[in-house]
């Protein structure tokens, strides 16, 4: 009996001993693992810290730290699936399997919760203003709009007019202002903007509305004028009405009208090179001329070009020569270069007449002279050589028996070419003899870029302060009155290089 007793706790004993082992293998080392990872925004992979990490069947739950990075130890093993949420990104889950023994790692790219965005105001429009009548074929459109996150706005411009189907329609836009050209004239516009975050669906403007003007029919006066650092050509009527013709993005100045092709010539600068072009009298069809030789001279807003009256060849400086091209943009010619190297900068041409008066100069626009070729480029008379001083603003008379020209009569000559006391002369080619016909200019001011009127009983200029840098004004000065004081009357305010035929 005994015997059977000793047996029977012997086996009792080594049951326990074999259930003991099996449990210390079921929870040990060998049965669990980590979940290690890192949460970045999407797109930009910025760490994002303290975002709440948690298991789905569920173990511990952790926060990434400043780098956003997390770790999650003793997780019995198994398939996981992992979650990343933090505030202002959505949540994302991502599978894992624990292995005993090993860590595993996950890595979330959050993308940006949109969830409570909302969508950029409704832009307003400022300008043009509700049914304002623009004077001219350009227009530049204004709005405001914000959004509440600051989210980056995109614009859409939507154009349309009554006198054609084109729908003008302007896309991806990133500030509140666009400049377009040219506009049909005589057209009554609508115009609408959209606005979006590329969150949110866009939203609309009201309709806004505007009209161009007429094509102008009187304006025989053109005139330069300063735009935010590009030269822009205007039209204007007698009474000082005006039209702007040429874009206010674009640098273009020497505006001469030919009456008989009813056209005008102008330069165009893109950098430091400058084209001849032309254009109808309301601004549209521009057309470039000039190719591979391209007006050049000591000063780009010193040299002029010539437009003779029936005529389809434009004159232009280049350097010591003078070339001439036809209005199509073939036949360049060279028509004269000068002897001594010195460099041609105006030109007037009288083509029916046979007869061109030229100015040159040397590099720093002095030592001037004015010569009269005729069209093959043969010298007919000098009316000066080598003077000291300015000189500038060349046209012959209808007749061509005058020369009209200003001169700084006080001679002075330094880099900056400028002049102190520029005044208007005519030079009778027949008596040879010089008049002066300022009248009474203003003390301190050049009369400058002088031109005749149509019918030769006044003259048109620039006046302006010599100290080079003040505002310039278009004087229109009576040539009968030499004398009187009244025979001055401005014309146009921050206004340069006249035409008027």
């Amino acid at each position: 009996m005994m015997k059977d007793r000793i047996l029977y706790i012997s086996v009792f004993l080594t049951l326990m001993v074999g259930m003991f082992s099996c449990n210390e293998d079921r929870i040990g080392e060998d049965d669990t693992g980590a979940i290690s990872g890192t949460v970045v925004a999407a797109g930009s992979n910025t760490p994002i810290p303290n975002a709440r990490i948690a298991t789905q069947p569920v173990s511990s739950t952790v926060f990434t730290d400043s780098l956003g990075k997390f770790l999650i130890e003793n997780v019995p093993v198994g398939e996981y699936a992992v979650e990343a949420r933090v505030e202002d990104f959505l949540a994302d889950f991502e599978p894992t399997t624990v292995l005993a023994n090993t860590t595993v790692n996950v890595v979330f790219e959050l993308d940006v919760s949109t969830a409570n965005n909302r969508p950029p105001t409704s832009p307003q429009l400022l300008s043009p203003t509700e049914n304002e009548v623009l004077q001219s074929v350009e227009a530049t459109f204004s709005w405001t709009s914000d959004d509440p996150e600051n989210d980056p706005i995109e614009y859409t411009l939507e154009v349309r007019n009554n006198q054609n189907d084109d729908v003008l329609l302007f896309e991806n836009i990133t500030d509140t202002t666009f400049t377009y050209s040219p506009l049909v004239l005589g057209a009554d516009y609508v115009w609408q903007v959209s606005a979006t975050d590329n969150i949110n669906d866009p939203v609309l403007s009201p309709f806004g509305t505007f009209s161009v003007v007429s094509a102008p029919v009187d304006n025989r006066i053109l005139f330069t004028r300063n735009i935010n650092g590009n030269n822009v050509i205007f039209s204007a009527d007698e009474d000082g009405s005006e039209f702007q013709l040429t874009p206010s993005d674009k640098n273009s100045f020497r505006p001469v009208r030919n009456v008989a092709a009813n056209r005008i010539a102008f330069l165009q600068s893109d950098g430091a090179q400058v084209d001849v072009f032309t254009m109808n009298r309301d601004g549209s069809e521009t057309r470039k001329i000039t190719s591979t030789v391209k007006p050049a001279g000591f000063n780009l807003n010193e040299i002029n070009i010539s437009w003779p009256e029936n005529s389809t060849r434009i004159y232009f400086p280049v350097l010591d020569k003078l070339y001439r091209i036809n209005t199509s943009g073939q036949g360049l010619e060279l028509v004269y270069q000068t002897t001594d190297g010195s460099l041609v900068s105006e030109v007037d041409a009288h083509e029916s007449d046979n007869t061109i008066a030229i100015k040159t100069n040397d590099l720093s626009g002095y030592n001037t002279s004015i010569l009269i070729i005729d069209n093959a480029g043969n010298l007919l008379d000098t009316v000066f050589s080598n003077m000291l001083g300015g000189v500038s603003g060349l046209e012959l008379s209808v007749d061509n028996k005058q020369v009209l020209y200003t001169y700084d009569v006080s001679e002075f000559q330094n880099a900056e070419y400028r002049r102190l006391d520029s005044r208007v002369f005519i030079y009778d080619l027949d008596t040879d003899v010089a008049t002066e016909i300022s009248g009474s200019k203003p003390n301190g001011t050049n009369d400058l870029q002088v031109k005749y009127s149509p019918n030769e009983a006044e003259i048109i200029l620039m006046n302006t302060s010599n100290d080079g840098i003040s505002a310039q004004s278009i004087v229109i000065l009576e040539v009968d009155f030499i004398d009187n004081d009244g025979n001055r009357e401005t014309f146009k305010e921050n206004a340069f290089m006249p035409d008027w035929k």
